[in-house]
C-alpha cells in the first residue's frame, strides 16, 4: 500500500507506506520516523541500525494495542491530553524553547498535538495493557537472593553516593492585614465577572497559579482526591457556568467557576491569589529556627524530637524525613538535590545540621526549615545489605520482562502479522513472521 505524490509525468515520490501490519493495526514509516525524531530530541542513542530498533519495538507497542482493543481496555481523551502536554513540556526543555521543537518538526505545538494524539493514545493503552499482564507478577526473598547470586561480577550496577536527610520547617503565618487585601481584590475580580467580563482573561493577567493562568485559569478535568479537599468540596458543587464565593486552601484564595461535569470528573477555571509573607514575619521565623538550632546543638532536645514539637510540614510524622520526588524513597543522589540545598549539606558530617534556609513550600508558601544529614553512604557496588530494594526491582523487572516475553510468543501464533520486505532483514528480538 502506497501512497505517491506526482512530481511529473517520468517520476513518482512515495511520501508515506505501510511497513508493517499486526491485526487491525497497520506501521506507517512515518510511525518509526517521528518516533525517532522524538526520541533523538531525548538525546537517546541508536546502534547502526535505528528504524529496525525502533520497528521491533513499534511492532510490539500494536500486538500490545490489538489485544487492547480486543480486551476493551480503555483510556480516557483528558489522560491522553495530560501525556500529551507533559511530553511537549518535556520536549521544549529538552531542545531549548517552543521555538525551536516547533523548527525542528517545521509545524506548530498545535500541530504537533494532532500528530501525535493517535499514537500518544495507542501508547497508553499498550502500556495499560503491559500493565495487566505484569499485575500479578511479583519476587519472593528467596528469588531476590537467587537472582543476586546468578550476576556476573561485571553486571552488579554501581550504587552512587546517596544521602537521607530531614527538614524542619517553619512557615510563618499570613498577616490578616494582607489577606483582608487578597480578598478585596478577589470580590473585585468576581463583581467584574458577574458583570460580563471575561474570567479567562482575569486569570490569565492576574492568576497566581502559573501552570493554569495560561490556559485562562482552566485546570481541566479531575476528580476527587486530586485537589485540596476545600477546594473539591466548591468545584463539584458548581453548575455549569456558576462563580464560587471566595475558597481559603493551603495554596491561598481562589474564586472558581464551573466549565463542564463529566461524572465523577469536573473541569473548572480558578484564579488563585497569595497572601505574601512579609519580611518582618519571615526574619522572625529564621529566628526560631535559630533558637532551636541550638537547643538542638546544645543536646536540650534531639532533632526527632523538635520536629515533632516545632515543624510545620506535615512530613513530620516520619520524624521529618525528607522524601525524593523522584523515586519515592528516602534517599537522594547529588544530582536529586536542589543545588542551594546541596551546597549546604555537603559540607555537613553526618548528624550535623544546617543554619536555616531560606524555601519554598509546595503551596508557595516563603519559609525557612533546618536540615539534618541522617546519612551518607559511599559510591559502591549494590549488595543485598545496603541495596535490597534496588535488586529487588531488577529482579522483578527481569520476572516480568519474562512474563511478557512468554505473552508474546503466545500471541505470535494467533495474530497476523505483515512485514515489508523492506525491513525483513532486521535483527528483531522476536521472530514477527516466519
Amino acid at each position: 500500500m502506497v501512497n505517491p505524490v506526482r512530481v511529473n509525468p517520468q517520476e513518482r515520490v512515495v511520501i508515506d507506506q505501510v511497513i508493517a501490519v499486526v491485526g487491525n493495526s497497520a506501521v506507517l514509516e512515518s510511525d518509526v520516523i517521528n518516533q525517532q525524531r522524538q526520541l533523538e530530541a531525548q538525546g537517546l542513542i541508536f546502534g547502526s541500525d535505528p528504524r529496525c530498533e525502533i520497528l521491533d519495538q513499534v511492532l510490539y507497542q500494536k500486538l500490545l494495542y490489538n489485544q487492547a482493543i480486543l480486551d476493551s481496555v480503555e483510556i480516557s481523551e483528558e489522560q491522553v491530553e495530560q501525556v500529551l502536554d507533559r511530553r511537549l513540556r518535556f520536549f521544549v526543555q529538552q531542545i531549548g524553547s517552543r521555538e525551536r521543537l516547533e523548527a525542528y518538526y517545521g509545524k506548530s505545538i498545535e500541530e504537533l498535538k494532532e500528530e501525535f494524539r493517535d499514537v500518544v493514545r495507542e501508547q497508553e493503552l499498550s502500556q495499560r495493557m503491559e500493565g495487566i499482564i505484569t499485575e500479578h507478577v511479583n519476587v519472593t526473598p528467596t528469588e531476590v537472593r537467587r537472582f543476586f547470586s546468578k550476576l556476573p561480577p561485571d553486571s552488579v550496577p554501581m550504587v552512587e553516593s546517596e544521602l537521607v536527610m530531614a527538614e524542619l520547617v517553619k512557615v510563618p503565618p499570613l498577616n490578616p492585614e494582607e489577606v483582608d487585601l487578597v480578598k478585596i481584590r478577589l470580590d473585585e475580580f468576581r463583581r467584574r465577572i458577574l458583570q460580563g467580563e471575561s474570567f479567562s482573561t482575569l486569570a490569565i493577567l492576574y492568576s497566581e497559579d502559573p501552570g493554569s493562568a495560561r490556559r485562562g485559569g482552566e485546570l481541566g478535568f479531575f476528580e476527587r482526591g486530586m485537589m485540596f479537599g476545600e477546594f473539591e468540596a466548591v468545584a463539584f458543587s458548581l453548575r455549569s457556568g456558576e462563580l464560587s464565593e471566595i475558597v481559603e486552601t493551603p495554596a491561598g484564595f481562589h474564586i472558581i467557576q464551573m466549565i463542564e461535569r463529566r461524572g465523577e470528573q469536573v473541569n473548572v477555571r480558578h484564579l488563585l491569589l497569595q497572601a505574601k509573607t512579609s519580611p518582618v514575619d519571615l526574619a522572625q521565623a529564621r529566628n526560631e529556627l535559630d533558637s532551636i538550632r541550638n537547643l538542638i546543638t546544645s543536646g536540650e532536645m534531639t532533632f526527632e524530637a523538635a520536629v515533632e514539637k516545632f515543624s510545620d510540614d506535615p512530613g513530620k510524622i516520619n520524624q521529618g524525613l525528607m522524601v525524593n520526588p523522584y523515586t519515592g524513597t528516602n534517599r537522594f543522589r547529588s544530582e536529586e538535590i536542589d543545588p542551594s540545598v546541596f551546597f549546604a549539606v555537603d559540607k555537613l558530617e553526618v548528624g550535623q545540621i544546617t543554619a536555616p534556609l531560606p524555601m519554598t513550600t509546595e503551596e508557595g508558601r516563603q519559609a525557612f526549615r533546618l536540615i539534618k544529614l541522617n546519612s551518607r553512604s559511599e559510591a559502591h557496588q549494590a549488595n543485598l545489605q545496603s541495596d535490597y530494594d534496588l535488586i529487588q526491582q531488577m529482579a522483578l523487572q527481569e520476572k516480568q520482562n519474562k512474563a511478557v516475553d512468554q505473552w508474546i510468543v503466545k500471541k505470535l501464533a494467533n495474530t497476523y502479522i505483515h512485514l515489508n520486505e523492506g525491513y525483513r532483514h532486521c535483527d528483531f528480538r522476536f521472530e514477527w513472521v516466519k
